[in-house]
């Protein structure tokens, strides 16, 4: 982790029906930190996840990048498309983006290659387990080379073991290709684990955000 802010959250509030779900949220995130958000359901965390990455607007404060970053969310479910093979799934979003399929197909083998799943390339997603899915997500979400990435409790439906390695992947990944990553997760092991600095929220507050060794 560096100390360059990659990006900037400032007074950050949201109110919807009637409640206030986000009370004046401020924090930095660092370049190349894993952020680890955690806290019990219904305490805001996947809704402070939706506005930092842009997908909600909030009713005051701000989120601020220093440059207009890239940005790739990863959910629960993989949400991969069950029709498309896995090199088509990962390479979806270079698709959409407008990349020819040469130059889309080569990334789409490199990141697969990178998540460990190379032989898997011609399968579809009803093939794999649900771990394999999950690298298909991961891989989707890397093949764009996004600054920062989101993931929004993506390993919470799997069995223990499978959850482990996954935690495992990200950690490898995290330290092969240096990204910045922001993780919600309900449990506390789990963001011992793989958070840089953990966050814990409860009723849309941040109560404490520190290092691991600094949680009270």
């Amino acid at each position: 982790m560096s100390d360059e802010v990659l990006m900037t959250v400032e007074n950050l509030s949201l109110h919807a029906g009637g409640r206030e779900l986000q009370h004046g949220l401020t924090f930095d995130i660092h370049a190349g930190e894993v952020l680890a958000i955690c806290g019990a359901s219904g305490c805001g965390k996947s809704t402070l996840l939706r506005l930092i990455a842009g997908l909600d607007a909030p009713t005051a404060g701000h989120v601020q990048a220093g440059e207009a970053h890239e940005r790739r969310l990863m959910f629960q479910d993989a949400r991969l498309l069950p029709w498309k093979r896995v090199v088509d799934n990962v390479a979806y979003g270079l698709e959409i983006r407008g990349e020819d399929k040469a130059t889309r197909n080569a990334r789409a083998a490199e990141v697969i290659d990178l998540v460990g799943l190379t032989g898997f390339e011609n399968s579809y997603p009803d093939q794999l387990s649900g771990g394999m899915q999950q690298r298909v997500g991961l891989a989707r979400a890397l093949a764009g080379d996004p600054d920062i990435m989101f993931f929004d409790e993506p390993f919470s439906a799997l069995d223990p073991l499978i959850r482990r390695g996954m935690q495992d992947e990200v950690l490898r990944l995290h330290h092969e290709v240096g990204k910045t990553m922001v993780f919600i997760t309900h449990d506390l092991s789990e963001a011992l684990r793989l958070g840089d600095r953990i966050a814990i929220m409860r009723n849309g507050r941040i109560v404490q955000l520190g290092r691991p060794d600094e949680l009270v």
